[in-house]
């Protein structure tokens, strides 16, 4: 492992155990935890939330695809944020993925696709609403998310991956928060992407590989729409950017929100902290876009 993934786990701990702190499972929240959905009991799992007021109906599904860094992170870190977006009506899989180093690409991507897989054949038994699956995922996992949807539609793409997605799976919409959509690894700012990219790729970083992780490289005009979003301070800010212009040549639907201003310096992936008023702002504006897809 590399200095600056270990870096990375230490000091993200850190912030995420002084953020969610004191915080317990809202008594309006029933939860299913600790459910293998592929072959590794440590790795391989997730937990269900759905909103007990709504106890035997069929509710649409968000899937979270947790970031750090792809070394860091599993759905404990996530599970605070994810029963949040579960009292908005939703049932919401909050899912732990294979990092690196232990494991390299594509083995979250793989992951993913069996979390989806999981989610399709266990409809009746957790009250998913397979016609209206949704999908967040933040910084790296903003990355992973993005490629997910390419993969799901881009054939030229998906023939990169030793899996095939499961028939009948259609993302309505997803939303890509505080996310990295291009890698750079040969100037001297991206030493951390380059440190990541060693202990992520097996090629450690090169060109080919990391044309496979551009995801604007892999946008077709049948990608599912996008609410997209950064903060003032999210030092990936100029990531949006980057996939805001490709959505648009594709004609792919999509909202930008730039949350913050000069007086509220917002940070990378602030939605996470759901004790404040701006995480539920933009937690409400991403299920009121998801909803404009509920028939």
């Amino acid at each position: 492992m590399s200095e600056t993934s270990d870096r990375i786990r230490r000091g993200f701990k850190e912030s995420d155990d002084k953020r969610d702190a004191g915080l317990k499972t809202p008594e309006d929240i029933s939860r299913c935890d600790d459910i293998v959905y592929g072959d590794d009991p440590v790795w391989q799992v997730l937990d269900v939330y759905r909103p007990k007021v709504l106890e035997g109906e069929k509710l649409p599904v968000i899937v979270s695809v947790h970031g750090g860094g792809w070394v860091y992170g599993d759905k404990e870190r996530y599970q605070y944020y994810c029963m949040d977006l579960a009292k908005r009506g939703f049932a919401v899989v909050n899912f732990t993925y294979r990092l690196a180093p232990e494991f390299q690409y594509p083995a979250p991507l793989e992951d993913t696709d069996l979390v989806f897989t999981w989610i399709l054949s266990h409809a009746d038994k957790y009250g998913f609403d397979t016609e209206h699956i949704f999908a967040v995922g933040d910084s790296a996992g903003g990355n992973g998310l993005g490629l997910y949807a390419a993969i799901c539609t881009n054939a030229g793409y998906a023939k990169h991956y030793p899996f095939i997605v499961p028939d009948g799976l259609s993302l309505k919409a997803i939303a890509l928060n505080c996310g990295v959509y291009q890698i750079r690894v040969d100037r001297e700012e991206d030493e951390q992407h380059r440190n990541l990219m060693w202990d992520y790729l097996p090629g450690h970083g090169s060109w080919e590989e990391l044309e496979l992780l551009d995801v604007t490289a892999h946008v077709t005009k049948d990608y599912p729409p996008v609410f997209l979003m950064t903060a003032v301070d999210d030092f990936l800010k100029p990531q949006a950017t980057l996939l805001a212009e490709k959505l648009m040549a594709c004609d792919v639907p999509f909202v930008c929100r730039l949350y913050g201003d000069a007086d509220n310096r917002l940070g990378h992936v602030f939605h996470a902290d759901i004790r404040t008023k701006d995480a539920a702002l933009c937690n409400d504006e991403e299920c009121a876009f998801f909803r404009r897809f509920v028939k």
